[in-house]
């Protein structure tokens, strides 16, 4: 956000610093630089406030859905043998007829409940399915929630995700997080040149008062926190609706797309995803044959088991835990047979779909568990405080009625042609990949110099030089 040199009326040090080097490599880009760092943090500051506020209670919820729902998701009392799988869901099926059978989840751990996730629920949102929670030592039905996503969200974080991912607005709300992303990473990225393209002496915070101890908060905290932001609109963008769907083609066309275990009841793995089961046919294998075939293939909890679609179809099992990047394997087996027909571990990945699974756990906060909970906090606090001292300087900027004066125009125009044409072709590429930074940059660059025409012809009628 606006990084503009102090004025006179700022409280310098005791000693007075140098002025940054003229012949810093950087000073051509500088002015350019700061223009661009000052507007994005003035107009997109509001986007990224409120994606800023919602990710830090996102990231809460991941803990606060435990607390919240412990009734459900844990037993009463631990026993010493668990039921068979096709037992607990026998009475999750009495307690709860509706729908069909979607996946079914066994108790992870010896103090935590089977999940069997029914589909097709009236009452429950497309897309989503109804958790019912068993007891997998006695059989109780400790209670039914509603379940959304591959992390198994229930309805307290599912409601903060989309109220962080789409203000609960639908795909048109989708747009607000997408261009808080797609400029979060120019504002991060260009901070830090600023900052660090300045003099020691003017970069220190102790010591200076008024708008220079701002600055230096605000860079310093910035600084530090720009690895940070530069990855969440990075992975942020991975899943977003424009910028999103050019990341997943260009992936598919270079042959690097996420892997899925087949579905089918004896094919190798493929770039295709596995199919949902419906469930509810009758076939020589149950689900207690089918997860000792996977346990034989090294899946360990928690896993997740996919009944067939159809009668072509395959049982899938699946590892779940993603607060460990290497349980992710998968395995597909045959309902006649109890043959595991095909088998994808995880390391088989293509390293961007690897890369790809990590960056949106890390971003959701699930793949380090509390760890990366807390990390995701302290960023998205720290976003809050550099938006609030970045309108604060925009405030001490001004001089009187001057309420936050921007940086003078036409930095553009004084950027050599070595550095211009290079850097508009590649934004130019840039904007048409991520398309909520190319169109807002396309027109505020329009607007810049509409306004910087009509100041010239204003200044030209007074007689004055513009």
């Amino acid at each position: 956000m606006p990084t503009a040199s102090p004025t006179a009326t700022d409280q310098a040090p005791r000693h007075p610093a140098p002025a940054p080097s003229s012949s810093d490599s950087l000073a051509p880009l500088r002015p350019l630089i700061l223009r661009l760092h000052f507007y994005a943090g003035v107009v997109v500051a509001p986007f990224l406030l409120v994606a800023a506020v919602t990710g830090f209670l996102y990231a809460g919820a991941v803990q606060a859905e435990k607390l919240v729902y412990s009734h459900e998701l844990t037993v009463a009392d631990v026993g010493e043998t668990k039921l068979p799988v096709s037992r607990q869901v026998a009475a999750a099926r009495r307690a709860h007829p509706e729908g069909t059978v979607h996946a079914v989840r066994p108790s992870p751990a010896a103090d935590a409940t089977t999940r069997v996730l029914l589909s097709g629920v009236e009452g429950v949102a497309a897309g989503h399915t109804l958790a019912v929670f068993v007891d997998p030592y006695t059989g109780e039905v400790r209670g039914a929630l509603e379940q959304y996503g591959s992390t198994g969200a229930l309805p307290l974080r599912t409601w903060i995700d989309g109220l962080h991912r789409d203000l609960h607005l639908g795909e048109t709300g989708r747009l607000y997080s997408e261009f808080a992303a797609s400029w979060l990473w120019v504002i991060a990225g260009g901070g830090p040149v600023l900052w660090f393209s300045r003099r020691r002496a003017l970069r220190a915070v102790r010591g200076t008062t008024g708008r220079r101890r701002t600055l230096g908060l605000h860079g310093t905290v910035g600084a530090w926190a720009a690895v940070g932001f530069l990855f969440l609109s990075a992975t942020g963008l991975t899943w977003s609706t424009y910028a999103g769907a050019n990341i997943s083609e260009l992936r598919a066309s270079l042959g690097q797309a996420t892997p899925s275990v087949s579905a089918t009841a004896g094919g190798e793995h493929a770039g295709h995803g596995a199919a949902a089961g419906a469930g509810g046919a009758e076939r020589a294998v149950g689900l207690d044959e089918v997860l000792a075939a996977a346990r034989e293939q090294g899946l360990t909890d928690p896993v997740e088991i996919v009944p067939p679609a159809g009668a072509d179809s395959a049982y899938v099992v699946r590892q779940v835990q993603r607060s460990r990047p290497e349980k992710q394997d998968s395995v597909a087996v045959d309902p006649a047979t109890g043959e595991v027909t095909d088998v994808l571990r995880f390391a088989d990945y293509p390293l961007p779909a690897k890369l790809t699974r990590w960056g949106i756990d890390l971003h959701t906060g699930i793949l380090f568990g509390p760890a990366n909970q807390i990390a995701l906090m302290l960023l998205a606090l720290a976003l809050v405080l550099l938006i609030v001292w970045g309108y604060r300087m925009w405030w001490q900027r001004g001089r009187g009625p001057a309420f936050g004066r921007p940086v003078p125009r036409g930095a553009w125009q004084r950027v050599p042609p070595q550095f211009l044409v290079p850097s508009a072709a590649a934004v130019a590429v840039l904007g048409w990949f991520v398309p909520l930074l190319g169109l807002p940059l396309a027109a505020f660059l329009a607007l810049d110099v509409l306004l910087g025409e009509a100041a010239h012809r204003r200044a030209r009628r007074r007689g004055a030089p513009s």
